[in-house]
């Protein structure tokens, strides 16, 4: 969806070329088919071509069936590849998640080689082979890397996915590494209710989805992206956050009229049961924890006073009397402390973690909306969209060292390593604050801005306080959600612009979360994720380190599970009705398919989410639809081919779990229409 090309600087981290080169490129180049194509932008790079290996150097080792760990030592490398299952099983099985880890150390020293992006893919070996050879490892590699459907692998250790959630009742899943055009779109979430509020917990397998208007929270299961429960709460839940450790999640009610519920919901998150019902106090509530999980704090803003809460007991332990209309709070590991802005007086009371007293009061002005640390603990950002400024204070002298004029109310900050990004509703631009500038009289001309849309924000039809700028995969990017413009941004930090855009199909994003399992450094030098088997046979697990190059592939045995039988079958059978394979160009194409149950064998009339995926070989041109249904299981689209040229029609239907690659797809051939006499 991207009419350009992102270069990376940085040669150590290939999954950035992965996820942002491929992903974001073919991204939005779906956005340029809906909007005027942006100039200046280099065409996509060509594959990386593979550096020639020392094979001198070069030691593999053969598995064992038991998958045992296996080692190779090239380009002064040692990489160590180790598969396990989640949960202890006689082996690996299909259907069952695996722990992929990847130990990376130098040669000489042995030791761990740290702050790398690997990149790996998880590839069934060709039938009647016994293992890959490096030559045909590296085409398998180069041939993942374009990131072409008819080459993607069984699994991709690389997967990235952007969350929106919308002012309609779902959840936008935009796969921006498969799709070859006008849309991203992997799959919504169907909520019973809009959504304010969300959290992921840490290994990424629930979501956690506040519904103030229904008095729930919807709980999504990241495997299957789909709602499992919805859990009753007080009234009208907001806010909800994770506690570090993951064992509770905290949803703040504000209760409106019904003060008895005014506080927290605790939903325990290993039986996704409420826990406790605590009441703190009137008015909106925002909640933080100390570093340790001992205590939750909750402000209560009609009150005035911030709640404590001790974890282990579940209990309301204090409250204290910290301003006017306490509006947000932070905690500061450095400090020690739980920082509370007030929009009603300005101040920003300092509360001591442990011993729960005042100890420090930091004056601004009145309207502090948002306050938040950046990512050294130490340097806390008070947001006022009232006096259009970011105060910056020091947690170690609980002063204020800078006070950064923002335009056109400025309500929300997020942070990189490098930057803090302000948004503010009044305009499209997004600025910018360097990190390393801070005690510097060069901060306030150092702050830089980018469009973040077409639209200021605030002209919206609805608003979320949940984030709209989150940090995308990668260190120095991020993505900005316009809700007003019903798009997502992509901007890498050092541009003039937003380098790319996915649409969000008419929905307005409220606010914006990655999914992310790409492989993580767990420990120093080892990169690891999870990962769910797909079936039974043997594979390739290809491993590419960018700098110094090393590419292999490692082998891996699943076996059969006798329990995934049932789950093998597809829950439906399509079947095209056309005619005519051969297609002219320019030509509407009006294409219908029947569906039937795979089970009963009767005709399919209930599918409101037959998805169709039409696109041009190799990925040039692509269309997708929901398919009208017209009676006794038949289904139809419309498309027009553009040019002339080889079309794959995919079909998927969310709802059952079918995916694009499940059910068998149909190719067609287009040519140019002749001309009629005398044209």
């Amino acid at each position: 969806m991207m009419n350009g090309a992102l270069m990376m600087n940085n040669r150590n981290r290939i999954s950035q070329t992965i996820l942002t080169a491929v992903l974001f490129v073919l991204a939005a180049s779906g956005a340029a088919s809906a909007q005027p194509q942006r100039s200046g932008m280099p065409p996509p790079p060509p594959p990386p071509k593979p550096t020639p290996v020392n094979t001198s150097a070069t030691t593999a080792a053969v598995p064992p069936a038991s998958n045992a760990p296996q080692k190779i030592t090239r380009e002064g490398i040692n990489v160590e590849f180790k598969v396990e299952p989640v949960v202890k099983t006689d082996g690996l099985l299909e259907g069952k998640e695996a722990l992929v880890s990847f130990a990376v150390r130098d040669a000489a020293t042995g030791q761990p080689v740290t702050n790398l992006r690997p990149a790996a893919w998880i590839d069934e070996r060709a039938k009647g082979t016994t293992s890959t050879d490096l030559k045909a490892c590296r085409e398998k590699v180069q041939s993942f890397l374009t990131a072409q459907l008819s080459q993607r692998p069984d699994i991709d250790l690389n997967s990235y996915y952007v969350l929106a959630l919308n002012e309609e009742a779902n959840i936008s899943v935009i796969d921006p590494l498969l799709g070859f055009g006008t849309t991203k779109l992997l799959t919504l979430v169907f909520l019973k209710s809009p959504g304010e509020d969300w959290a992921m917990s840490a290994d990424r397998r629930r979501l956690y989805v506040s519904m103030p208007l229904i008095n729930q929270v919807a709980v999504v299961d990241t495997a299957t992206w789909k709602v499992i429960t919805n859990l009753d709460t007080g009234a009208r839940p907001l806010r909800v956050r994770l506690q570090a450790d993951g064992r509770y999640l905290w949803v703040a009610t504000d209760g409106l009229n019904d003060m008895a519920t005014s506080g927290v919901t605790v939903i325990d998150t290993a039986t996704e049961k409420v826990a406790a019902n605590i009441q703190t106090g009137a008015g909106h509530h925002e909640i933080a924890f100390s570093g340790d999980d001992r205590f939750a704090f909750v402000t209560n803003k009609s009150d005035g006073t911030l709640s404590v809460v001790e974890v282990a007991r579940l209990a309301k332990v204090k409250d204290l009397k910290t301003g006017a209309s306490p509006s947000s709070l932070a905690f500061s590991p450095l400090g020690r402390a739980v920082y509370v802005a007030h929009e009603g007086d300005g101040r920003i009371t300092v509360v001591d973690a442990v011993s729960h007293a005042v100890t420090a009061t930091i004056a601004s002005p009145p309207g502090v909306a948002t306050i938040r640390f950046a990512p050294n603990g130490r340097h806390g950002f008070a947001v006022n969209p009232k006096e259009n400024v970011v105060h910056i204070f020091d947690a170690s002298t609980n002063r204020v060292l800078h006070q950064v004029p923002i335009a056109n109310s400025p309500d929300q900050v997020t942070f990189t390593k490098q930057y803090a990004y302000v948004r503010a509703l009044g305009n499209e631009n997004v600025s910018m604050i360097n990190l390393s500038q801070i005690g510097t009289g060069a901060i306030e001309s150092s702050v830089a801005r980018f469009p973040g849309g077409q639209k200021a924000p605030g002209m919206a039809t609805s608003r979320s306080t949940a984030d709209v700028v989150i940090p995308s995969a990668e260190d120095n990017s991020v993505l900005v959600a316009n809700p007003a413009d019903k798009m997502i941004y992509y901007y890498q930090e050092g541009m003039a612009a937003p380098m790319g855009s996915f649409t969000n199909y008419k929905r307005e994003p409220r606010s914006l979360l990655v999914w992310d399992a790409s492989l993580r450094e767990t420990a120093p030098g080892v990169y690891a994720t999870k990962a769910q088997l797909t079936g039974q046979g043997n594979y390739d697990v290809a491993f590419l380190l960018d700098a110094p190059r090393v590419v292999n592939c490692f082998e891996m045995s699943v076996k059969e599970n006798p329990e995934y039988e049932k789950k093998r079958e597809v829950a439906i059978r399509v079947e095209s009705l056309l005619k005519e394979r051969n297609l002219k160009t320019g030509e509407n194409v009006q294409l219908r398919f029947k569906v039937t149950d795979s089970t009963t064998k009767q005709p399919r009339t209930d599918l409101k989410d037959m998805g169709v995926l039409t696109f041009l070989s190799p990925g040039v041109w692509q269309q997708r639809h929901w398919a009208k249904s017209i009676g006794d299981g038949v289904y139809e689209i419309n498309f027009v081919p553009p040019r002339s040229g080889v079309y794959y029609i995919f079909f998927q239907c969310p709802s059952l779990g079918v995916a694009y690659r499940q059910i068998p797809h149909l190719i067609l051939n287009a040519e140019v229409a002749a001309k009629a006499a005398g044209q």
